[in-house]
């Protein structure tokens, strides 16, 4: 069993779906909190958090399909991110962890982002707020050149399952817990997810390490598969697995802006993300323009992903249309605001949930 702060909880919940593996913190009563988090992790890495949060909320932090110490299940990239909401949903519905009927407040990390949108888009009156950290973009990761999302080629080439960094693909597969190879785990956790020297005590890092590696790697999990393109970079979408999921062939979540309940929305991101920037590392727009991928057809035709200008402009016309969002940016700080500047992030979220 993984060790969590005391405070929290581990508990396997069986719904028509699949079982989730749930971390639980906080008094039965008390308002719910869901945190859902990104990819490549897992709900393990809100468990400092949650210790803090549950303080005055019910904290419950879902592992996703194929994440963490949940079922093995595939997704069918071709829903978007329904997989994973409609996951949540049973999961909130179908067991007592939440009283029936009660609204619950959702934090989504990065893919968790999406997810809760999702969520709130399908299932509005369920949402009484929700909090963005590092979200991803409403039209999801690559491909689409303007804040509309419009895509810059027709198969969406530059998404899916076929961007991934192979070697890290390969050293997750294979249970790499060392620091050889830039594309560790362990390397892209403190070097990429927080803006380095991005430093977590020796048994925290161990931990979230062992949570990267417990993801399902293949075909319907991480990455995905993928279908080669004339276009450049020369991979398009499949139509299984997480990376598909979040191409914008297939999500877009920019109908969040039209929803009929209106939950107010805290959005918190580091200024020096890496992951989800309009100058992303893992965009291959932003490679491309930079020299690191060859072939670079250049800005007229596949300009980098504007993903914070795109989560702007739906968040400005949730707001045009009645809904309340507040972006709060951390100076100095990467995708993980929660790990790196843990006391502002809970301030932040307490803070919010309380008004």
């Amino acid at each position: 069993m993984p060790r969590t702060p005391i405070a929290v909880h581990h508990v396997d919940v069986p719904t028509s779906r699949l079982r989730t593996h749930v971390l639980t913190a906080g008094p039965g009563d008390a308002p719910v909190l869901v945190l859902v988090h990104g990819n490549v992790s897992s709900g393990r890495f809100f468990a400092p958090s949650m210790a803090v949060l549950a303080e005055r909320y019910r904290c419950l932090a879902p592992d996703l399909r194929g994440f963490g110490l949940s079922a093995l299940a595939g997704v069918d990239a071709r829903r978007g991110v329904r997989d994973f909401s409609d996951d949540l949903h049973a999961l909130l519905t179908e067991s007592a962890l939440v009283p029936s009927g009660q609204p619950v407040h959702l934090l989504g990390w990065s893919l968790g982002g999406g997810v809760v949108l999702q969520y709130a888009i399908d299932h509005p009156d369920a949402v009484a707020s929700i909090v963005l950290e590092s979200p991803m973009s409403p039209y999801g990761f690559g491909g689409t050149r303007d804040l509309a999302g419009a895509p810059c080629w027709p198969d969406f080439a530059g998404s899916g399952g076929g961007t991934a960094s192979p070697e890290m693909v390969r050293l997750i597969a294979e249970g790499d817990r060392g620091t050889g190879d830039p594309a560790s785990p362990r390397n892209v956790l403190t070097t990429l997810y927080g803006k380095p020297p991005f430093q977590l005590p020796a048994g925290i890092e161990d931990e979230l390490v062992d949570a990267m590696l417990q993801m399902a790697i293949g075909d319907d999990n991480y990455p995905g598969d993928a279908m080669p393109s004339r276009n450049w970079p020369g991979t398009a979408p499949g139509e299984r697995g997480v990376n598909n999921a979040i191409s914008p062939m297939y999500c877009d979540l920019s109908g969040f802006a039209a929803i009929s309940a209106r939950p107010g929305v805290l959005w918190i991101r580091g200024d020096s993300d890496q992951i989800v920037s309009d100058a992303s590392a893992v965009d291959l727009g932003f490679l491309g323009q930079i020299g690191a991928v060859p072939g670079w057809p250049g800005a007229d035709t596949y300009p980098p992903q504007p993903m914070v200008g795109q989560m702007r402009a739906v968040l400005d016309r949730y707001r045009a249309a009645g809904g309340h969002y507040e972006e709060r940016v951390l100076a100095e700080c990467g995708h993980s605001p929660h790990l790196e500047y843990p006391d502002a992030f809970n301030a932040m979220v307490r803070e919010f949930l309380g008004s």
